[in-house]
């Protein structure tokens, strides 16, 4: 009951001092209309081209929502020293920094929708697998997030990390399968791809929508879940050894 109180108290507090800010809520209406919109127009193919585009527009929305708000929360805190007092609370740094990134989890989630939402107005979408789908979101958001954890933990300053972050994000733009598939990327670029979270959620995504997925369903659940235990447990050990002493 304290670990639920807690993860609670520290997930409104987030909300309020960071997510539910008009500047948040109206980028992250705004990015994804925007990038459903260029990429709509960019394509020039009328109506047809909206389910093949929506799995990219709606991975690019998760990925810089979730590692942009974390490089926020987590940086901005531990230059504060507001993390310090976080860590007297008598709970286990497991769950702290969970309940520090179920925000931005949500925020992500949220943000994966919109671009779904727009679709819904101007086309058809009855031939989604909406399980698919929406496992396909939480676990994009999850990896992002944790993703975005690795970044903030290993800098100081928020632009150190929206910098960095962007070290990984833009690569992940083109490599990952999400608005063209890996097999016409050249050979020597295909195993980077494979090793980067996205790939497997973009592949879940298109096989969602489409049924065009080049990996078999499960694999991609399996690698996701991989990633984000990897890169929650990597980033716990850099927090233990850097920031607390």
């Amino acid at each position: 009951m304290k670990a639920l109180i807690a993860l609670h108290s520290i997930l409104v507090k987030d909300m309020q001092a960071y997510y539910l800010k008009p500047p948040n809520i109206s980028w992250g209406l705004i990015f994804p209309l925007a990038w459903t919109g260029m990429f709509f127009v960019r394509s020039g193919q009328g109506l047809d081209s909206v389910p093949a585009l929506l799995p990219g527009v709606m991975a690019v929305s998760v990925l810089f929502g979730t590692t942009s708000m974390l490089a926020v929360t987590v940086t901005f805190e531990k230059k504060g020293r507001s993390f310090e007092r976080l860590l007297l609370a008598p709970i286990s740094l497991e769950l702290l920094m969970f309940a520090k990134t179920l925000g931005a989890i949500v925020f992500g989630v949220a943000n994966a929708f919109v671009p779904v939402a727009i679709a819904a107005v101007i086309t058809d979408l009855t031939g989604i697998a909406w399980g698919v789908l929406f496992a396909a979101v939480v676990l994009i958001a999850v990896s992002s997030t944790f993703l975005g954890l690795f970044i903030a933990v290993a800098v100081k300053e928020v632009f150190e990390a929206q910098t960095f972050s962007n070290f990984f994000r833009f690569p992940m733009l083109f490599l990952c399968g999400l608005f063209f598939p890996i097999a016409q990327l050249p050979f020597w670029l295909r195993p980077v791809s494979f090793a980067l979270p996205l790939t497997y959620g973009a592949d879940l995504l298109h096989n969602a929508v489409r049924g065009a997925g080049e990996l078999p369903i499960l694999l991609n659940l399996v690698a996701l879940v991989a990633f984000c235990t990897l890169l929650f447990t990597v980033s716990l050990r850099s927090i233990r050894r850097k920031w607390i002493v």
